[in-house]
C-alpha cells in the first residue's frame, strides 16, 4: 500500500487530479448502481411475491381434491379459484417429509428443512417466502402455506402438511442480469468520461500554474526579472494571488538588483575621489624619498593632513554603507524603548566638540520611543552635524524636542526648494555642498533610522533663512525603573 501511495505522489499533478476525479466519480457511480440494483431486485421479487399470493385462488377445490385421492387424501379450507397457472409448481408436503405434486404443477419443489420446520409450528404460522430449486435445478420463488391437514389411507390417521406455491425466477433473473450489464456499462462510461473531464479540468486549471513554472524556470536560467505574468483584475482566486504575489516578488527583486546596482556605482564614485587623492598624494611623498628632494615642512605637514583627512573620509564613507547594508532582522533584533531626550543629549555632546564655535541651545522634553538606541543617535548625530556644517562661524542651532517632536533649525544658506525632494536619497549633495566633506549617506540613514522606528522626518527651510530638519517619533511606554542593586558596604 505504501509503494502504491509512493507511486501516486510521483506522479504528474494533472494525472493525480484526474485519478482522484475519476474515483470519486467511481465511487458515488458504483454506489448509485448498487443502490439502483438492489431496489430493483426488492420490486421484482414484489412483483414475484404478489403473484403467488394471486395463485392461491387459481386452482378449484375439486381439482385439489382430485391431486389428493391419487396421491395423498388432502383436507383444506383454501378457495382454489377456477384453474392454475400455467409454469406453476403446486405441492402439498406433509410433516413426515413426504411429498405430493398436484398434477397441474409444471415441477416439484425442492422441500427444506425451513419447510418441515413451519409444518410442525401448526396452523396458526403465516406463510412465508424463500429463495429454491426445483427438482432440475432451476432457480424458483417458494411461498410456503401451513395449516393442511393430510389422511394417510393405510393408516387413516391425518398429519399436518403445507402447501408449496412456486413460480420460476429465470424472467426475474435475466432482468436483473440484463440490469446489472447496463448499469455496469453507463458506469464505465461515467468514470472514463470523468477521467477525461478532470483531466481537461486539470490542464484548464492549471495552465496558470504552468505559466507561473516556466516565469520561474525562466527567471533562473536568464536571471531576468522584468518578467510579469497577467492577471485579471477581476479573478481573484489562489492562482491569481499566487501570480501577483509572483509579479511583487520579481518586482521587488528587480527594485533591490537596481538599488543594489546603484549604490555600488554611487559608492564607487564616491570612493574613487578620496582614493585618488590619497594615490596622489602618497606618490609625492614616496617620489620625494626616492629622489633625496625634500618636500618643504610645511607642504610635507599639509599633504600628511590630506591624506589623514582622506582616511576620515574613506572610513565614514565605509561606516555608512555599512551601515546602509544591514539586513532589517539584523536591525530589529536590537530594538527597545529608548530615552528620545537621553540620546539627543549624548548627540548635542558630540555635536558641539564638532563646532565649538557655534552656539547651541536646547530645550528638551522627556519622551520614549521604540528604536535601536545606537542607530537613532546616529541619526540624531547626522542632523546635527548637517546643521554645523552649514552654520556660518558663530551661528546658532536651536534643538528643541516637545511631544516627541524633535527640530533642529539652523541659519545657514539654506536648501534651494527644488533640492528639498533630493536632501534624503543616497549619495545625493546639493551642488554648493560637493566641495565639503561628507557622503551624501548621512540624511539617508536618517531617513531610515526614523521610518524603521515607525517616525517621520522632514527637511524645509526655516523663516528668515535656513533650515529646519524634523523627526517625529511615537512614543512608548515609560519602562519600568531599575532596580537598585545591593550596595556592598564599606569594611
Amino acid at each position: 500500500m505504501n509503494r502504491i501511495v509512493r507511486r501516486f505522489r510521483t506522479l504528474p499533478i494533472r494525472a493525480r487530479l484526474s485519478m482522484l476525479v475519476a474515483a470519486a466519480v467511481a465511487f458515488a457511480v458504483a454506489a448509485v448502481s448498487v443502490t439502483c440494483w438492489f431496489i430493483v431486485q426488492g420490486k421484482l421479487y414484489d412483483q414475484v411475491d404478489h403473484d403467488l399470493e394471486k395463485s392461491l385462488g387459481m386452482p378449484r377445490l375439486q381439482d385439489q381434491a382430485e391431486a389428493a385421492v391419487n396421491n395423498c387424501t388432502t383436507k383444506t379450507s383454501l378457495d382454489t379459484g377456477n384453474g392454475p397457472p400455467r409454469s406453476t409448481y403446486y405441492q402439498v408436503v406433509t410433516e413426515d417429509g413426504k411429498s405430493c405434486v398436484a398434477p397441474y404443477s409444471v415441477g416439484s419443489v425442492r422441500v427444506t428443512e425451513a419447510d418441515r420446520n413451519l409444518i410442525k409450528q401448526g396452523s396458526d404460522t403465516r406463510g412465508k417466502f424463500r429463495n429454491g430449486t426445483d427438482s432440475e435445478g432451476n432457480d424458483v420463488r417458494v411461498l410456503t402455506l401451513p395449516g393442511l391437514t393430510v389422511a394417510d389411507p393405510s393408516t387413516q390417521s391425518a398429519s399436518n402438511a403445507a402447501l408449496l406455491i412456486a413460480l420460476p425466477l429465470k424472467n426475474t433473473q435475466s432482468t436483473l442480469n440484463d440490469l446489472a450489464l447496463l448499469l455496469l456499462l453507463v458506469s464505465g462510461i461515467g468514470v472514463v468520461g470523468a477521467g477525461a473531464a478532470g483531466l481537461a479540468v486539470a490542464r484548464a486549471g492549471l495552465r496558470p500554474v504552468d505559466k507561473l513554472t516556466e516565469a520561474v524556470e525562466h527567471v533562473a536560467r536568464t536571471e531576468d526579472l522584468s518578467i510579469r505574468i497577467p492577471v485579471e483584475d477581476e479573478t481573484d482566486d489562489e492562482i491569481a494571488r499566487l501570480s501577483r504575489s509572483f509579479n511583487s516578488m520579481t518586482a521587488s527583486l528587480a527594485d533591490s538588483r537596481e538599488l543594489q546596482q546603484q549604490l555600488i556605482a554611487d559608492a564607487g564614485h564616491e570612493l574613487r575621489t578620496p582614493l585618488t587623492s590619497l594615490r596622489t598624494n602618497i606618490e609625492l611623498l614616496t617620489r620625494s624619498e626616492e629622489t633625496g628632494r625634500p618636500i618643504p615642512e610645511a607642504d610635507r605637514k599639509a599633504l600628511l593632513a590630506s591624506v589623514k583627512a582622506q582616511m576620515t573620509e574613506l572610513a565614514a564613507l565605509i561606516g555608512d554603507l555599512q551601515e546602509l547594508s544591514r539586513s532589517e532582522g539584523q536591525r530589529g533584533e536590537r530594538v527597545q524603548v529608548v530615552s528620545f531626550e537621553d540620546t539627543v543629549e549624548s548627540a548635542l555632546r558630540r555635536a558641539r566638540l564638532r563646532g565649538p564655535e557655534l552656539t547651541i541651545t536646547a530645550s528638551l522634553e522627556s519622551w520614549y520611543a521604540r528604536a535601536e538606541p545606537a542607530a537613532l543617535e546616529r541619526a540624531v548625530v547626522n542632523i546635527l552635524d548637517n546643521a554645523v556644517k552649514f552654520s556660518p562661524e558663530g551661528g546658532t542651532i536651536e534643538v528643541r524636542l516637545v511631544d516627541g517632536t524633535l527640530t533642529v533649525r539652523d541659519h545657514g544658506p539654506g536648501i534651494p526648494a527644488d533640492e528639498l525632494p533630493h536632501v534624503f536619497d543616497r549619495f545625493w549633495r546639493s551642488p554648493g555642498a560637493r566641495a565639503l566633506p561628507g557622503s551624501g549617506l548621512g540624511l539617508s540613514i536618517v531617513a531610515r533610522t526614523v521610518e524603521e522606528a515607525g517616525g517621520q522626518v522632514t527637511m524645509e527651510g526655516a523663516d528668515g533663512g535656513g533650515t529646519v530638519a524634523t523627526v517625529r517619533l511615537p512614543g512608548a511606554p515609560t519602562p519600568p525603573p531599575e532596580t537598585p542593586g545591593d550596595v556592598p558596604q564599606a569594611s
